[in-house]
């Protein structure tokens, strides 16, 4: 279940890029779990003739360690591609494929792979990279127990490929509304707890045999040795659920791919509307990201936090208003954080927990950001709050704060 740190590790991993007519941001936090387990992959341009405008992203959950998370993010799109002419076919060359290239060498034209194929070379590959990894030693020893969910998201030039393997989550933001959500693979699912008894289990607490959250995940070969049972009817199955869904240029806004320790404090609507309104604020996707994590941070997420935001050509622009009203927004909290601290009560200055509550009553507040509320704003009022109080501790750390809001 994890182990927590004293106080949150707040740095984060950023990259953006665009091409093939999107544009991508990622941004991941250790917050305060004691490692970071999480991992990504951000694609665009797959390898291989005709592929070029094709792109592949994902987000790796890991548990029990980092080995099968960070195992996945570099390996995991070339055991699903193989090469093009095998896409979806799952291929003969197993994990050889990328050092054996000599079946895509040939300079024939290869027609694009029907949407069946590319669902069944998506779940092919998740099966193969399983296979494969339950090889290492360290896994297959008992040595390293960990295993990962994975969240992605195969892009063609005509349709979206949602590939969700746990609970991780991808949405889709079109018309201003979620229009699409991967579903969670949890063991109190009535299909998955069906498997899990099959397979000879129990589901306990919300978790398989009492301890694992998710149903489904790559790894955890600890719940893969039931005798008799392929590896899709095992107790966690390596399978994932692939939703085909057509493009539709002038509608599709963006993206989203993220880990639970997201999800944990946002809905998917509260999360979108919040991307929404950054995005027409600033047209920086790290900054986007970044003021994500922060945000679930300060709503209470003790979890590892990483979010893959893909921004399609439709995805909201700057609003010269948006700018304005949030400017003025945090020009409000600045000027009540000074003057709560411009007058200490019998007590001395307050905290800045006390400082929180005190604006979250505040019914005279311009209008916060939605999904993201007071938390989203926590940095501005950190920031003078640190600057002003003279009785901070040195280091400015806050350590002993809450840092749910």
């Amino acid at each position: 279940m994890g182990a927590f740190l004293d106080k949150p590790r707040t740095e984060k991993h950023n990259l953006h890029a665009e091409g093939n007519g999107l544009r991508y941001g990622l941004s991941s936090m250790q917050g305060w779990r004691v490692e970071m387990e999480d991992a990504h992959t951000a694609v665009l341009g797959l390898p291989g003739p005709g592929m070029t405008d094709w792109s592949f992203f994902a987000v790796y959950d890991g548990h029990a360690g980092s080995r099968v998370a960070n195992y996945c993010s570099k390996h995991l799109l070339e055991h699903i591609i193989m090469c093009p002419a095998n896409l979806g076919a799952g291929g003969t060359q197993g994990s050889q494929a990328s050092s054996d290239s000599s079946a895509c060498d040939s300079p024939t034209l290869v027609p694009p792979p029907t949407v069946e194929t590319v669902k069944s070379g998506i779940r092919s590959g998740f099966l193969k990279i399983d296979e494969h990894m339950r090889s290492f030693s360290d896994l297959r020893n008992g040595m390293d127990r960990s295993g990962s969910t994975a969240v992605g998201i195969l892009l063609s030039p005509d349709h979206f490929f949602f590939i969700n393997c746990g609970d991780s989550r991808a949405v889709l933001f079109r018309n201003s509304h979620v229009c699409f959500s991967t579903l969670d693979h949890k063991p109190c699912n009535p299909r998955e707890r069906e498997r899990i008894q099959n397979a000879g289990g129990s589901v306990m607490i919300q978790r398989v045999n009492g301890s694992l959250a998710v149903s489904r995940a790559l790894g955890d070969f600890d719940y893969k040795c039931v005798d008799g049972k392929g590896p899709t009817e095992q107790l966690v199955s390596p399978e994932p659920e692939v939703f085909e869904m057509a493009r539709a240029p002038e509608q599709d806004q963006f993206v989203i791919l993220a880990c639970d320790g997201i999800w944990d404090v946002m809905s998917n609507e509260e999360l979108c509307e919040f991307v929404k309104s950054r995005l027409e604020v600033s047209d920086d996707l790290e900054r986007v990201c970044n003021e994500v994590v922060d945000t679930c941070l300060h709503k209470g997420s003790r979890d590892n936090m990483s979010v893959v935001l893909v921004c399609l050509p439709n995805a909201p622009k700057v609003s010269e208003e948006a700018v304005r009203k949030d400017a003025e927004l945090n020009k409000y909290l600045e000027s009540r954080v000074e003057e709560l601290l411009s007058r200490p009560g019998e007590e001395g200055f307050p905290d800045l927990v006390a400082v929180m509550r005190i604006l979250s009553t505040d019914i005279g507040m311009p209008s916060l950001p939605p999904g993201g509320g007071l938390a989203s704003k926590r940095s501005v009022i950190e920031a003078v709050y640190n600057r002003l109080n003279p009785y901070r501790e040195e280091d400015g750390s806050g350590a002993e704060l809450e840092y749910h809001w």
